[in-house]
């Protein structure tokens, strides 16, 4: 049986594998599914129509599945009827949730998502129909906006921020305090307060295992579009030798 601190609130419609831990005044409601060897550790307050993966960590005071934060109603066919069990959060595995983080349920027709594998570290806010990737992380007071899309293998810096509907490409950096009010392309770190494209973030794509031959593939792709670039970036794309598969990636999201 899951092991169930007798000061927590577990609502009997909940679904829970046989050995989660629900500790100290956690509170965990109606609809809401919960993965094999997943640990919520004191103060945790899970709600929504969630559903959480295997070998998940929180930490105190996260809400993971809080109502979306919007002024306006909830579309038609939102999927937060519990009557039609579908999930309106869906959390992969192997994910850590630290203190204070919020993460809000979809406000539209699919959940929000969160792959596996991903740190987000205290006060990180995931907002409304935000879809994040696997193996990311998310540093403290980081804002991601509703809708947005992280791709995986993204590093945020503390206090970064994206707008609703932006996309940040997959093993991109955001340093700290950027904001980031357009498309973050794939590879590239990004700084400052219209998050600036500075350089290509070859440190992360070692520690991705990325092969030497790539990286230095991608690092004649991004001189040719960011640093010697003599046409228009569209001119500089078309340019580019896609044949590394991570140098057509690169290039495909600079041209959308």
């Amino acid at each position: 049986m899951p092991r169930i601190h007798p000061t927590a609130v577990v609502d009997p419609r909940a679904e829970l594998a046989s050995d989660v831990e629900i500790g100290p005044y956690c509170v965990v409601g109606p609809g809401v599914r919960v993965g094999a060897g997943t640990r919520l550790l004191a103060h945790v307050v899970v709600s929504g129509h969630t559903v959480i993966g295997e070998g998940n960590v929180a930490h105190p005071f996260a809400v993971v599945g809080g109502d979306p934060q919007v002024n306006k109603p909830r579309r038609p066919g939102s999927v937060q009827s519990l009557e039609r069990g579908e999930p309106a959060l869906v959390i992969g595995h192997r994910n850590v949730i630290r203190e204070h983080v919020t993460v809000n349920v979809s406000n539209g027709e699919t959940p929000t998502t969160i792959g596996s594998d991903n740190l987000f570290m205290a006060a990180a806010h995931v907002a409304h129909d935000v879809t994040v990737g696997s193996h990311c992380t998310v540093a403290n007071a980081v804002q991601l906006a509703g809708h947005v899309i992280v791709e995986d293998w993204v590093t945020f810096g503390g206090a970064a921020g994206v707008a609703q509907r932006c996309r940040v490409g997959q093993s991109a950096f955001v340093a700290a305090g950027a904001m980031c009010e357009r498309d973050v392309p794939p590879f590239v770190i990004v700084q400052g307060d219209r998050a600036r494209v500075r350089a290509l973030n070859v440190v992360g794509l070692q520690r991705r295992g990325v092969a030497a031959a790539s990286i230095a593939s991608l690092e004649r792709a991004f001189a040719r579009t960011f640093v010697r670039r003599s046409g228009t970036l569209d001119e500089a794309v078309r340019a580019l030798d896609r044949s590394d598969p991570l140098v057509d990636a690169f290039a495909r999201a600079l041209q959308t």
